[in-house]
């Protein structure tokens, strides 16, 4: 009995000194642990808290990198990056049904941009100065994500003309607030582009057929709640260069009464070419606004827009809805320039006023 009682009191005391031992070990390991976990967090602060490149720290924008400034695959050696010295290609006529505005110039932002696309190169040819009014025709693309990125832009107190992407969630309203506004509609078809960015919803893939894209196109315009008086080219770099692809949205956008405008976001369009032989009334972009989205730049920018005007006529300048310091910019300075004396025109007002201009030189002899 006494053995037993004995051999019961060993076997707890060895048991609580098994457990003794166990604390240490099961203390290390909850330490380990938590010093594990400690430095798991402070990773993850330290890397939160470390400065990030622009492409890594900025979301991906709705709108698609703007091609003026993205980097193309080889094999389109065309489209080199050129230095701010070289010579920009200057005005040729761009429209049968309507001569207009010609010059393909660079914008200051285009000429300060590292990494930006080059049209091809003409010599320079020099021309007189216009006589009468020159004509500054803004355009603003990437209408259709955001209503309150549009607004400051309905409110400038002179013509403009809005590209609208189509069947986006704010397209319609953006639409209706432009024709409320007084304001140009036209719209902004996505069409594929050779650096492979996503052009968005209801794009023109050269993949398609021309049945495929004529109904695509035709679909995008009939979206809107009013008929678009034009269309221009979203991204489309490998589209606009494309006869196979471009021809039946041009017929069609001369069956439809509108205008097509290259937003020549590449050189060697094939627009120009495709408008004089389908009679489509066209013109061109002569200069990016916000390239370069700051305030100087963007001032820098329309200058050349206005140097261009007057040796031509008129300039078409581009700018995007999302460039947070363009409105601004363009209300301020819209006194100076109507002091300077420039007219600002929407394109299809521009057209019609160049058409009534050429019947009157036809009825006279001249």
């Amino acid at each position: 009995m006494h053995a037993r009682l004995d051999e019961c009191r060993r076997s707890r005391y060895h048991g609580l000194v098994r457990k003794k031992h166990a604390h240490p070990s099961l203390s290390c390991a909850l330490i380990l642990a938590g010093a594990a976990l400690a430095a798991f967090a402070a990773f993850a602060i330290i890397n939160a808290c470390t400065p990030k490149s622009s492409a890594q720290k900025t979301p991906k924008s709705p709108y698609g990198t703007p091609e003026y400034v993205i980097e193309l695959p080889p094999g389109y050696e065309d489209l080199k990056v050129i230095s701010p010295n070289e010579a920009e290609k200057e005005a040729q006529p761009l429209s049968n049904a309507a001569p207009a505005v010609g010059a393909r110039g660079s914008s200051q932002g285009e000429t300060t941009e590292a990494t930006r696309l080059a049209r091809l190169q003409e010599p320079r040819k020099e021309t007189p100065e216009v006589t009468g009014h020159p004509t500054l025709i803004i355009v603003i693309d990437d209408v259709g994500y955001s209503m309150d990125e549009l607004r400051p832009f309905l409110k400038l107190p002179f013509p403009i003309t809005f590209a609208v992407l189509p069947q986006l969630v704010h397209s319609n309203d953006a639409a209706l607030a432009i024709r409320d506004a007084g304001k140009e509609l036209i719209l902004h078809q996505p069409m594929e582009a050779l650096g492979g960015n996503d052009p968005g919803p209801h794009a023109v893939y050269l993949s398609m057929d021309e049945a495929t894209i004529e109904r695509t196109v035709a679909e995008n315009i009939d979206s809107f709640p009013y008929p678009p008086v034009g269309m221009n080219n979203h991204m489309g770099s490998a589209v606009t260069r494309d006869a196979r692809a471009m021809r039946p949205i041009l017929k069609l956008v001369k069956a439809r009464g509108m205008y097509y405008l290259d937003s020549l976001t590449a050189p060697g369009t094939v627009t120009v070419q495709l408008c004089k032989e389908l009679r489509t009334s066209y013109m061109e972009r002569n200069v990016f606004l916000d390239n370069n989205t700051d305030r100087e730049a963007i001032i820098a920018a329309i200058d050349e827009g206005k140097r261009i005007a007057r040796k031509n006529s008129a300039a078409v300048m581009i700018g995007h809805v999302w460039s947070a310091n363009l409105a601004a910019t363009l209300m301020e300075i819209y006194p100076e320039l109507v002091e300077e004396g420039y007219s600002l025109s929407t394109i299809r007002e521009y057209m019609q006023m160049q058409a009534e201009e050429n019947a009157g030189h036809a009825d006279s002899g001249n």
